[in-house]
Parts: C-alpha cells; structure tokens; sequence
C-alpha cells in the first residue's frame, strides 16, 4: 500500500479513535458537551437525557471506540511486513469487520429512531472502503 493511502488510513483510525473520546466524555457531565451535539445532529426521539444507563453505555462505548482504532492502527502496521498474497486475507477481514460495523449500527440507528447515523456511518465506511480498494490489497 502506498505511504498516500497508508496515511489516509492512519487519519481514519485517529478520527475513530477521537469519536471514542468524544463518547467516553458522555459519561460524566462536565465533558458531556461534545455528545450533547452529537446527539442533537443525530435528532433522535426523546431528546439528550443523559441518564445514568446512558452515560454507562457511552463510557464503555467510548473506550471500544478507541480500542477499535487502536485494534485496526496495529493490523495496518503488521500487514504492512506481508507481502500481497500474505495480507490479502487480512486486509478481507478487516474489511469486513467494518462492514459488519456498518450494517449492525445503522440498522439499529434506523430501529431506534436516529436514521440520521447512517449517514455518518456511511461515510466512516466509505473514508475506509476508498483506500482499501484503490490501494490494489483486495486484489489476487
């Protein structure tokens, strides 16, 4: 993979992992400001109460996030020591691990009433899916 779309890739995972952080922060009140517009983009019904099972959920959540990132950041680097027949199956598996991100969150997004997620989703989907497939790593 090019250095291009390896920094591409890098910025990915760093905004991934700043998302977490903004999330993690939901879960105490004096950092839940960031939530608080993401939620208010998102115009789900109820409004942002930030109750206590939902300052629980994005204080775990948050942390997957970043660990996430973190996850995807280390197996971009490792791949990198393979060569292309090497890497293939990984890079197929990191490409699905995202798309079955994708799926399950937005149709749970969808379910719960914040359809506007998806949209955000599908361009974390779309900002990992270019430089996978443009790179040539998918590719026998």
């Amino acid at each position: 993979m090019s250095r291009f779309w390896l920094n591409w890739l890098n910025v990915w995972c760093l905004a991934v992992a700043i998302f977490g952080v903004v999330l993690a922060g939901g879960g105490f009140e004096a950092t839940s400001g960031p939530v608080r517009m993401v939620f208010e983009q998102l115009k789900g019904p109820g409004g942002t109460e930030l109750t206590a099972p939902v300052r629980f959920l994005l204080g775990v959540l948050g942390p997957i996030s970043v660990g996430w990132s973190l996850t995807f950041y280390a197996a971009m680097r490792a791949v990198q020591q393979l060569d292309k027949a090497a890497a293939r199956p990984i890079w197929i598996l990191l490409v699905a691990s995202v798309a079955c991100w994708f799926f399950v969150d937005s149709a749970v997004s969808v379910h719960t009433g914040f359809w506007r997620n998806t949209i955000p989703n599908a361009v974390l989907m779309g900002t990992f899916l270019v430089p996978v497939i443009r790179s040539g790593v998918l590719k026998k």
